[in-house]
């Protein structure tokens, strides 16, 4: 059974929604994955390259991928509309892949800048924002379990909210902790 959780990096309350995410996977183990889907909303000016890092840090390996988003998650406010405002689109995509390579390693640095000129992470970026409007997914967080859309899309569930859609659904019962893989 998995839910699948469609989010953007830039947004402040799913700073919150990646720990909840965490601990409600940890609490069914085996049972329950998440899938994510970026949505690099076009209101949020920096959405998209900071999506486009994500894809990047999932060629490369993806055990990056979550760990870099919950870098973006902690910082975030770094790349807000208004601390960019003044910047070049360049000097944001250098800043990123400064910010990427400090949360996977220096020694990607070169990977990470060279993926920005890769059109097939780009052509990642584009499809995984056309996939999620293509659900009906028109802001984030918006979540589905098992095909169909959880009320009050847009909103953050807390743990007891998740407990309460996937426990009739898995049983009640705990299951062995274990840790759950991640898909982007």
């Amino acid at each position: 059974m998995g839910p699948d959780g469609y989010i953007t990096p830039q947004i402040n309350e799913q700073r919150l929604l990646g720990q909840l995410s965490k601990k409600s996977l940890k609490h069914y183990g085996s049972r329950v994955w998440l899938v994510v889907h970026l949505l690099p909303l076009p209101y949020h000016d920096n959405a998209y390259v900071s999506s486009r890092a994500l894809h990047i840090a999932n060629t490369l390996n993806s055990s990056f991928t979550f760990p870099l988003l919950e870098q973006f998650f902690k910082h975030q406010e770094k790349f807000y509309n208004a601390k960019t405002i003044n910047l070049s689109k360049t000097s944001i995509v250098k800043e990123i892949v400064k910010f990427a390579t400090v949360a996977v390693g220096n020694s990607y640095s070169s990977a990470f800048e060279s993926g920005f000129n890769d059109r097939k992470t780009d052509l990642k970026t584009r499809v995984s924002f056309k996939y999620s409007t293509s659900r009906g997914v028109f802001g984030t967080p918006f979540f589905f379990v098992n095909g169909f859309v959880l009320p009050d899309a847009g909103s953050p569930l807390d743990y007891h909210g998740w407990r309460g859609i996937i426990d009739p659904l898995v049983g009640a019962k705990s299951s062995q902790r274990i840790n759950v893989p991640h898909f982007i």
